[in-house]
């Protein structure tokens, strides 16, 4: 779980943009693209982040209300 005031300030390194905390990952819709968080730390590399593919996208989005 994520802190509130945590995600109001993470952004995505690749697109400085919000992220969504959603299924235990941090997402970036705009870029298909998740962040792992280890041990409630959320790792923010852009070489580690994995890539959503397009079926994934609209269950991330659908279950981020979003």
């Amino acid at each position: 779980m994520i802190d509130d005031k945590l995600l109001e300030i993470l952004v995505c390194p690749a697109d400085r943009g919000p992220l969504v905390f959603v299924d235990g990952v941090l997402y970036n819709p705009r870029l298909h693209k998740a962040y792992r968080i280890d041990d409630g730390i959320p790792v923010l590399l852009v070489d580690e982040a994995v890539e959503v593919a397009p079926e994934e996208h609209e269950r991330l989005t659908a279950a981020s209300g979003s």
